[in-house]
């Protein structure tokens, strides 16, 4: 649903907004929320792809007077604005539009749609300069065969059927370079796309020109190889920004569900979620799960809050009490009264943490942006150069600006283009193979340089699930008759130690107390110490059951949530890398330290709220720490999100592994598998960059020197590009 059917025109009725349009003849008045006296608008930018895009939208946006906040996402081009004042709407998408970039209103179903379309264009363009290319190569090749033997007209005859074959792929494929570029030169304005869309053009405009005038060389087959790389780039940046957008969108369809409403006249109806307002008098069914916070009125019922709170056990819930969205309702019905509506949700909080964690990833600068914005300086200044000194010379016009072009299709950035890439795709496959699986494209650089680990607990230290320790005989059969007739996490680890068999007769489930029924014409029950008649003497060191079989003693049942099995040899591996370690948990104190004692780990604290677990990152990212993050539960999310990097197990909820940057199959000692693989990727990478920079030391001399023949450049480009990948192509030799 778009925000205006959120929040319907607050435009002329109002008074709010001018009834001004933006100079494409839109009005965006009818899109703006209210807050009070703060206005909000959701915008949908096209066109923005690094960092410094997110800036520059940024700083424009907030130099706007009354504009307080600013926030712009580049996973799924959503930029929020928050003012106050007479400002419009309009002039907030102006001064965006001014930039070069497209503007729509927000809506979540619409930029998921535009990302896949635009994932498609991108893979159908690559795939046609990847058919075009393998074909002015064929004939690229027959020149470079032919040469000193080939006759003046076939030469030219082949170099005219590269350009026809050229041109329309330089046109089809190509336009989402020059689309790009043309929107910013406009508004006299520059981006990346600039100098891209001048190398095409300036390496195809000389070919033509070479061909008419029957010239020995024509770069066809350079300017399609460089759309072709080009595009696979921008198509792994399409398909990564849109994974990395998938959290909120799990998160949106956890909260897109139906709600029982008990109306005036007391008759209930399901309505959308979005539909409730604080207030409202809501039913929550057995087995149901709350999309809204609410202050139970009515009922009493056990519930699951293990994806709130990492809690792993059941808590009995009554009246007077919250339960909060994403809580499941185990047991019995309860009525209660909404505390607002899905926006203003412990889920909305939660979706709020993953949009500042997103937009916090998305400044961070990757290798190959710092490299590519030295590079493309660099070689523009040296062809230009190299142009203006041959002039001087005393050479030809025509000479001259063969040679600078030359050095632009010499220095090709071929081997630029795959030194990450290649990298990370090497990388990525030795991981799949141990099954771990990368979720984001600048992920291992950011794995490569953690210094601190958080962990949660349940689920993630722990394999999540009860398990009975205590040693019995007759009394886990007898208790079994109950255990088996209940959905209780506790009474489920006694059937998995009991096996099948019968359950008891006159079965009765009491909510936060246990389970009673008749066995062998005994009255027996399985529950907690006060229902079967024990005093509590002493604490125990984890969950606990009683089972009292007629007039015997009662019987006591210890369950513990076990540790995984690999966690003592994998973090004494991390302590001898040097990484600082910490535990936040939901979970109670007494099982965090109990697990804390058991992995030596003294930092820890108990009974966090995901807000607190934001709070606790944010400090560390503030004390200069590189974190990640390892958990399983939306609890999880905003923290996973707002990571310098962050892992989420297999088992983990859709959201936490859509926040996360990798997923992983195995047990813990994965964690120790990928910051190997991360560190040693890191390293290759700058030894590929290393590589690259030292072929153009070589190949620009030769390139401005009037040297250049389509042989050399063809050799020169392949055997870089070939080093690169045999280099990144170690990474499969030797341990993780």
């Amino acid at each position: 649903m778009t925000d205006a059917a959120l929040s319907g025109p607050v435009g002329c009725p109002s008074g709010l907004e001018p009834p001004t349009r933006t100079p494409g003849g839109s009005d965006y008045s009818a899109f703006v929320q209210s807050k009070g006296a703060q206005k909000i608008l959701n915008l949908s930018v096209r066109g923005a792809k690094c960092g410094g895009c997110l800036s520059k939208i940024e700083n424009a946006v907030g130099a706007v007077p009354g504009v307080e906040q600013v926030r712009m996402n580049l996973s799924n081009g959503k930029l929020k604005v928050a003012w106050q004042g007479p400002t419009s709407a309009n002039t907030i998408v102006e001064r965006v539009t001014e930039l070069g970039y497209g503007v729509s209103a927000y809506s979540e179903d619409g930029s998921e749609k535009a990302a896949k379309r635009e994932e498609r264009a991108l893979l159908i363009s690559m795939g046609v300069a990847a058919f075009a290319l393998a074909n002015i190569m064929l004939l690229s090749v027959s020149v470079w065969g032919g040469h000193g033997e080939m006759g003046s007209d076939t030469r030219t005859a082949l170099h005219a059927i590269s350009g026809l074959i050229a041109f329309p792929v330089l046109v089809f494929s190509g336009r989402h370079f020059f689309q790009s570029a043309w929107s910013v030169l406009k508004h006299g304005r520059a981006n990346m796309d600039v100098p891209i869309s001048l190398a095409l053009t300036l390496a195809f405009g000389v070919s033509v020109w070479e061909t008419l005038a029957k010239g020995d060389h024509a770069y066809f087959d350079a300017s399609v190889m460089l759309l072709f790389f080009l595009l696979i780039g921008r198509f792994l940046d399409a398909r990564l920004r849109r994974q990395a957008h998938a959290a909120a969108h799990d998160l949106a369809a956890l909260q897109n569900r139906s709600v029982n409403r008990l109306g005036r006249d007391q008759s209930v109806e399901s309505v959308r979620a979005e539909d409730v307002r604080r207030g409202d008098t809501i039913l929550l069914a057995a087995g149901e799960r709350a999309v809204i916070d609410i202050k139970i009125e009515t009922g009493t019922s056990t519930v699951d809050e293990s994806l709130v709170t990492g809690e792993s056990l059941p808590r009995l819930i009554q009246a007077g009490e919250t339960l909060y969205a994403g809580t499941v309702n185990l047991d019995h019905p309860i009525r209660g009264e909404a505390l607002g509506s899905t926006s203003d949700s412990l889920l909305a909080d939660i979706a709020q943490m993953l949009e500042a964690g997103e937009q916090k990833r998305a400044r961070y600068r990757q290798i190959a942006d710092k490299a590519v914005s030295l590079y493309v300086p660099f070689v523009h200044t040296t062809a230009a150069v190299t142009l203006i000194a041959w002039l001087l010379l005393g050479a030809g016009v025509r000479d001259a600006i063969m040679v600078a072009v030359a050095t632009l299709i010499i220095t090709c950035p071929c081997a630029l283009a795959l030194a990450a890439p290649v990298a990370q795709v090497v990388a990525s496959g030795r991981l799949f193979r141990k099954g771990i699986y990368l979720r984001s494209g600048d992920a291992l650089e950011r794995f490569a340089e953690v210094d601190h680990l958080v962990f949660d607990k349940t689920g993630t230290l722990t394999l999540g699930t009860p398990t009975l320790v205590s040693t019995h005989g007759d009394e886990l059969a007898d208790a079994a008759h109950l255990a088996r007739a209940s959905r209780h996490p506790l009474s489920r680890a006694i059937v998995a130690v009991a096996g099948a068999g019968p359950i008891a007769s006159d079965v009765k489930e009491m909510p936060g107390l246990g389970v009673e029924g008749e066995i062998d014409g005994k009255r027996c029950r399985l529950g907690s110490a006060d229902w079967v008649g024990v005093e509590r003497s002493a604490a125990t060191s984890g969950p606990t059951m009683w089972f009292s079989n007629g007039d015997a003693a009662p019987v006591q049942f210890l369950f513990r949530d076990q540790l995984q099995s690999d966690a003592g040899d994998v973090f004494a591996d991390l302590r001898a890398h040097g990484f600082e370690m910490e535990i936040l948990s939901g979970d109670t104190s007494e099982a965090v330290e109990r697990v804390a004692a058991e992995i030596d780990i003294s930092d820890w604290h108990a009974q966090v709220s995901p807000q607190d677990k934001v709070d606790r990152l944010s400090a560390l990212t503030a004390a200069d720490k590189k974190v990640l993050m390892v958990g399983d539960g939306l609890n999880d999310a905003g923290a996973l999100a707002m990571a310098h990097a962050s892992l989420a197990p297999g088992g983990a909820m859709d959201v936490s592994q859509s926040a996360s940057d990798a997923v992983y199959a195995g047990g813990l000692s994965s964690i120790v598998t990928i910051l190997n693989v991360a560190k040693r990727t890191k390293r290759v990478m700058l030894q590929n960059f290393g590589l690259a920079a030292a072929y153009n030391m070589i190949a620009v001399p030769i390139a401005v020197t009037g040297h250049v023949t389509p042989l050399i450049a063809a050799i020169a480009m392949s055997a870089s590009s070939l080093i690169v990948t045999l280099n990144a192509l170690r990474m499969n030799w030797g341990r993780a």
